[in-house]
This record gives C-alpha cells, structure tokens and sequence, in this order.
C-alpha cells in the first residue's frame, strides 16, 4: 500500500497536476454514471468525471452517501469553472484487505499532512498578471499505452508569480478555494528550453505523474 496518494518527483522537469478534494460524489443520472459532482463540506458543487476502474470501486465497496477524499486531476475548461476528474480514492481504512489490516493501521491513516484541497501543479508558466493575481500554467502528458499522445491542457490559478519567471518550469503548491486554484508557494525550477532544441535551462521533460484507485498509481487522463 502506497503512503502517499501523490508520488514522489522522479525528474527536475516532470509535469503534473494532482490533488486530494474531500466531498460526496453525486451522479448526473442512473444513464450517465461516471459524470455528476463532487459536493463538499460547504455544499460547493464541482463538475466531476470518473475514470476508468474507479466506478466499479465505488459501487462495490464505497459508502457513496458519505464524503470520501477523492485523488483528482483538474482541469479548467470554463472561466470560473473548475473540473475534475476522478482518478482514485486515499481511504486506506475502507481499502485495506483484512479486518486485521484495518486494526493495524494507525487512527489518522485516512488524513494527509497537506490537508484536503491540496494540489501539485508542475509545468511551464506561460502567463503571469502579478497586480490581478491570475496565471496560467501549460502542464504536458505522456503518451498513453495504445500509442495516443494526448494535447498538452492549461490551468488557470490564482496567485502572484513575478514576469521574470515567464516560460520558466514551475513547481506549485495549490489549494482548492471553492472553484479556484489558489497558489500557495511556488519554485522555480528551470527555464524552459527554445524552439530548435537549444535549451536555457537543461533538463529533459517528462509528462505527468498520478495516483489511481485503490491507492496504485494511474496515467493522467
């Protein structure tokens, strides 16, 4: 079993956006079962797909009238509006195989140091507007197994990052304030290479990285 429901970095320039949003998951309709919402403690409604293995997980060993805490990928397809996709669950209580594992682990087991509503956000910084608090980061994927690359995606977030850092690689701790993405502190890790190949700033870029369901890692969708 994993301790962290967000892996480790393994490479300077690795990509991702992850993060943990604690609420109940509430279907679209008995047709559309892997779309709806996940409500939070403050009734916050937030749009939300599952993905893959999650439903049968869910059905099968989930108390779905009760808050969970969700491993999510988020995105940002509408101003305002954020979207998450459900890619596992951190409740190592509910998923531990015995009544002795269970019994074995400590009371705080299901809490993270971080807290809900954490995010690691890591990508190039490619708009900064420091006096309105408003950037946008471009976070790339890896291929998928049957071949498919997938287009890189944009979040937009809330926080003050200086122009000097424009298309530099960034590593960012977030926090989920209702539908924002507020940033909490920031690194910077390198500038990002020019067009031709001659690099400012040296490493190689890898996409992302994920956690999935059953706390096993997952590629991000």
């Amino acid at each position: 079993m994993r301790d962290h429901p967000i892996p480790a970095v393994t490479e300077p320039l690795q990509y991702r956006a992850i993060g943990v949003v604690r609420g109940i998951f509430r279907t679209e309709s008995e047709d559309q079962p892997t779309r709806g919402h996940l409500v939070d403690a403050d009734g916050q409604e937030i749009e939300a797909v599952v993905l893959g293995r999650m439903l049968t997980l869910m059905r099968r060993h989930l108390e779905m009238s009760q808050p969970h805490l969700w491993v999510v990928y988020p995105r940002c397809r509408e101003a305002g509006q954020l979207h998450l996709q459900i890619a596992g669950i951190w409740e190592p209580s509910t998923l531990a195989a015995t009544q002795d594992d269970v019994e074995a682990l400590d009371p705080s087991v299901d809490q993270l140091p971080e807290g809900d509503d954490y995010f690691s956000i890591r990508g190039e910084l490619i708009y900064t507007k420091p006096e309105s608090s408003e950037l946008v980061i471009k976070v790339r994927q890896l291929p998928r197994a049957d071949g498919f690359k997938p287009l890189p995606f944009k979040l937009q977030l809330s926080g003050d990052v200086e122009l000097a850092h424009l298309r530099h690689f960034v590593s960012l701790d977030v926090r989920r304030q209702g539908q924002a993405l507020q940033v909490e502190s920031v690194e910077v890790i390198a500038p990002m290479p020019t067009r031709g190949g001659k690099g400012r700033g040296g490493a190689s870029r890898r996409g992302g990285a994920g956690a999935g369901a059953r706390n096993r890692p997952a590629r991000n969708g």
